[in-house]
């Protein structure tokens, strides 16, 4: 990958870079909501190791350093289901070093296991979210993080939760300096440098379900963007607009009014809206969605009442890859078809082929979510592409243009 971290020129807050933090307490607020298996181990890690640059970055400094993060939705109870100590154990193998945990993230334990900390020593607290004053972004418990933790800074670099005013990314500010971590900075950069300043041809390939979550950007992107490739559901909902029966295909309804906006929009940009927002052709279909379900590809006029449209077909894969093969760069926000299914992921991996395999003239950058998780299963690392975002409606609220309360919190450069 060929973004660079560290001080950030679109950011404007400080960082870890060039904030005097050599052998202070830090409390570090991490994205540590990975998926877990049944069995309490972890099934994608991709989230921590994008961690382990600022950490090791925090030890070089001589700090203590003291990481605080989330897992699932425990409604503000205590729930083994969600404790964190599984996340401690695999930081212990990835970093290949002792992490301490203790099972509270406020209180005497999280007060005693603090002082115990010697210059580049790591504890890692339990579920903020075991407190339901964590998500009512309460002072309080924010006063309760900094007392127990005797932290002199707070670190921000949990891009996944940016988008919420919680007392970890708001509140918390108050209290202590505050700054950006290394993934906080890169994922900022890469994606504002990618919308604010692009390279001609800028394509921008939107898929996943609802149209209504991704408004603000699809406006953004119509004015942005040389071409808009729509793949997945919310390709079906365009299609239904337009006039095509899509059968038994998922739909969001009652949007016809942001459609028409959009086209109207798009149309004073470029006369052949067609040729500007690119929809499918062609799709493969099944009529009931299971593992064996078999793929039938048809025109579009060959969608029977019973069809779910489920993937690009081969014209529509083959439109999207021609495409990409003048891209300069690229945003890729939700697959374009049931990626899960094996069967229903020709579109997406013809895509992840068509970026990766030309990953020295490219930018791009994939949004988290969905799309990470496709990228990462279909590329191991994620290599041929610039940067996998590690947050799913961060990334599309900064795209969009929105301020996010968890970085505009952090102190100015």
């Amino acid at each position: 990958m060929r973004m660079m971290v560290g001080k950030s020129s679109q950011l404007h807050k400080k960082t870890i870079y060039d904030a005097p933090i050599d052998g202070k307490t830090v409390l570090v607020r991490m994205d540590y909501n990975v998926p877990m298996k049944r069995d309490g181990t972890i099934a994608d890690d991709f989230r921590m190791r994008a961690s382990l640059p600022t950490i090791k970055e925090l030890q070089k400094r001589n700090c203590k350093i003291i990481i605080c993060a989330h897992l699932g939705r425990p409604d503000g109870k205590k729930d083994d289901k969600y404790t964190l100590e599984p996340i401690a154990k695999h930081l212990i193998d990835l970093l290949k070093q002792p992490v301490k945990f203790v099972d509270d993230c406020i209180g005497d334990k999280v007060v005693q296991a603090s002082k115990r900390l010697h210059a580049k020593d790591i504890l890692l607290l339990e579920n903020l979210r075991f407190y339901p004053d964590e998500e009512q972004n309460s002072h309080e418990f924010a006063a309760q993080l900094k007392k127990s933790t005797g932290a002199q800074y707070f670190i921000q670099d949990g891009f996944g939760v940016v988008h919420r005013s919680h007392a970890s990314t708001d509140a918390i500010t108050l209290l202590l300096p505050s700054i950006a971590g290394s993934l906080l900075a890169k994922e900022y950069e890469s994606i504002m440098s990618a919308m604010s300043n692009p390279k001609s041809p800028f394509i921008a390939i939107l898929g996943g379900a609802k149209i209504s979550d991704k408004v603000k950007v699809i406006e953004k992107l119509v004015d942005k963007a040389d071409t808009i490739i729509v793949g997945g559901a919310m390709a079906n909902t365009f299609l239904r607009y337009k006039g095509i029966e899509v059968g038994d295909s998922k739909v969001e309804t009652g949007i016809d009014d942001v459609l028409k906006n959009i086209y109207e929009r798009a149309a004073q940009k470029n006369s052949d809206v067609d040729s500007f927002i690119v929809l499918p052709q062609d799709v493969a279909v099944t009529k009931e969605l299971t593992k064996e379900s078999e793929r039938r590809e048809t025109d579009l006029d060959g969608i029977n009442a019973e069809d779910k449209i489920l993937d690009m077909g081969p014209k529509s894969i083959e439109t999207a890859t021609s495409i990409l093969e003048k891209a300069h760069t690229v945003i890729w926000n939700g697959p374009v078809g049931m990626s899960e299914y094996p069967q229903f992921a020709f579109g997406s991996a013809r895509i992840a082929m068509a970026i990766a395999g030309r990953d020295k003239e490219i930018m791009s950058v994939v949004g988290g979510g969905d799309t990470a998780d496709f990228v990462l299963g279909w590329s191991g690392e994620g290599k041929g592409f610039d940067h996998i975002s590690t947050g799913g409606g961060a990334s599309i609220e900064l795209m969009a243009g929105d301020k996010l309360p968890g970085i505009e919190a952090l102190l100015d450069a």
